[in-house]
């Protein structure tokens, strides 16, 4: 605790001060530009792989980075989506899944969940996904499996975002675009889901935003 209370007066005697008008902007309105859905996992920064400022995305974090299908568990996760989109008015939405996934670890091992109701609970969501690896990918094991069930599951989420309201109605209107993201911890890339190619690339190789 010790050092976050260092980390917190560090911030307010340095970075605040440098950036007081910024700070004092944002105390009353928000207008981020984008809905960032990723992982609670430590490790993952939105603000610093993105090179952003305070203010510039709604961040939304839960394990796995799952988006329950509307109607299925209307709780902090949809209200979250729901204010986003329908009261911040962000135009993109980026759900952002990545390498060594635990959340996706134990989907594919059920008895790493042994003694975590909530989380076995949770990773409901995330049975789609399941289905998905055990129908399509029944060759793959390992890493590789592992691999292909993250990607599977940015993607997957996106189609249980497109179940919501007041997303659909934004995108049949055409001013919010949804985007896949897998982040490597290890190497600190980026792949982009590009629906164009049907996969996912680097950004130098997007042919489609």
């Amino acid at each position: 605790m010790a050092d976050l209370i260092k980390g917190f007066e560090k911030f307010h005697e340095e970075i605040y001060q440098n950036k007081q008008k910024l700070f004092k902007k944002l105390a009353h309105h928000q207008e981020p530009q984008a809905l960032f859905i990723t992982c609670s996992d430590s490790r993952i920064n939105p603000h610093l792989l993105t090179q952003t400022e305070p203010g510039d995305l709604f961040i939304l974090r839960n394990a796995g980075n799952l988006i329950p299908p509307y109607g299925a568990l209307i709780g902090g996760t949809t209200a979250t989506i729901e204010f986003g989109v329908s009261v911040l008015k962000v135009k993109e939405i980026v759900v952002c899944g990545h390498t060594d996934c635990g959340a996706m670890k134990a989907l594919l091992n059920p008895e790493l969940m042994e003694g975590l109701p909530a989380v076995r609970e949770w990773l409901r969501n995330a049975e789609s996904t399941s289905q998905i690896m055990k129908e399509i990918y029944p060759h793959l094991k390992g890493e590789k499996l592992f691999a292909a069930t993250i990607k599977e599951n940015v993607l997957m989420q996106l189609e249980h975002l497109r179940t919501h309201p007041a997303v659909a109605k934004r995108l049949r209107g055409g001013d919010l675009k949804l985007h896949g993201w897998i982040y490597s911890i290890a190497t600190g890339e980026v792949w982009l889901y590009d629906s164009t190619q049907g996969k996912f690339v680097f950004p130098k190789e997007l042919k489609h935003l």
